[in-house]
């Protein structure tokens, strides 16, 4: 017996309606009243218009809780744990007096060092026994024109080397840490020499970090000479640059190296310990134009 063709429809499985033609009006009629209350479009309702309140209930999930505190206490303890690390090699409170800038310091700073004939009071100011922020004195030294320059040469040459379609990763990282271990080589030199020839100073790592990163400002203005007026160009701002960079090393050491004479003035060789902290500054100032030559002829061409 021939079963109706409607109640077949209400009966059959899934997979029997391949069974069909594919014009069967049948295979287009809506199914969705007879589908359970999560499918279909009640389920969509409920990731709308209930979202908020399954939040909410996330929230007053106990679990859910304890789990949000136990996450952000173990970030904590990672951040401290980090601090503490960092602290073991260096004084993060010291290492952010070198990072307290502002705009018009910056500005001030770079017209310092480019134009430093200028300049009449060299000596860095003092508060309770304690410097002043880069914010509030322009001789203070500082990291974050170093940082700045060093991140812009690093640009400059991969824009140059690619002019020239010389670009390649591994050359542009092997300028970068060329660059970067000059400088600690120059910082570790200068830090021994001072310790051997017995010269006591209040130059820390990071002034003499800072007083070496200046370079990269003159290197950069070396390097945009070269790029925008060829060699002439270069040679002409690299005279310049490095002349402006040796008097301000000079002026800047000086009060820090040569401060400090009346308190050595009676112990052993206080005769000769002017000369040799003279030659210590001016083989510092004298060494920067090598370096910036060293580091810039070889990108502009």
């Amino acid at each position: 017996m021939d079963v109706p063709h409607h109640g077949y429809r209400a009966t059959a499985k899934p997979r029997a309606r391949t069974a069909h033609p594919a014009g069967d009006p049948s295979l287009f009629e809506d199914t969705s009243s007879s589908a359970p209350p999560m499918g279909g479009q009640g389920y969509y309702m409920s990731g709308g218009a209930g979202s908020g309140e399954g939040m909410n209930n996330l929230f007053r999930d106990p679990v859910a809780n304890a789990a949000m505190m136990y996450g952000s206490s173990l970030a904590f303890q990672g951040k401290d744990m980090v601090n503490k690390e960092i602290s073991r090699f260096m004084s993060v409170n010291k290492l952010k007096y070198f990072f307290a800038v502002d705009t018009k310091y910056v500005m001030k700073k770079l017209l310092l060092l480019l134009f430093p004939y200028t300049h009449q009071d060299w000596e860095v100011r003092y508060h309770r026994d304690s410097p002043l922020t880069p914010r509030h004195d322009v001789n203070a030294p500082d990291l974050y024109i170093p940082l700045m320059g060093f991140l812009t040469y690093i640009l400059l040459t991969g824009m140059a080397l690619g002019i020239q379609r010389r670009f390649r990763p591994e050359v542009l990282g092997l300028c970068a840490s060329t660059a970067l271990a000059w400088v600690v080589i120059e910082v570790i030199a200068l830090t021994l020499s001072l310790y051997l020839l017995t010269v006591h100073s209040d130059l820390s790592t990071f002034d003499l970090l800072a007083y070496s990163g200046y370079k990269y400002v003159g290197m950069v203005l070396t390097m945009l000479g070269g790029l925008m007026f060829g060699s002439d160009g270069y040679f002409l701002v690299f005279a310049y640059s490095s002349c402006a960079l040796m008097y301000f090393l000079v002026r800047s050491l000086r009060m820090k190296i040569l401060s400090s004479l009346s308190s050595d003035a009676m112990g052993p060789g206080a005769s000769a310990k002017p000369q040799l902290r003279l030659y210590i500054t001016v083989a510092t100032a004298a060494f920067q134009p090598i370096i910036i030559y060293w580091l810039t002829s070889h990108l502009v061409k």
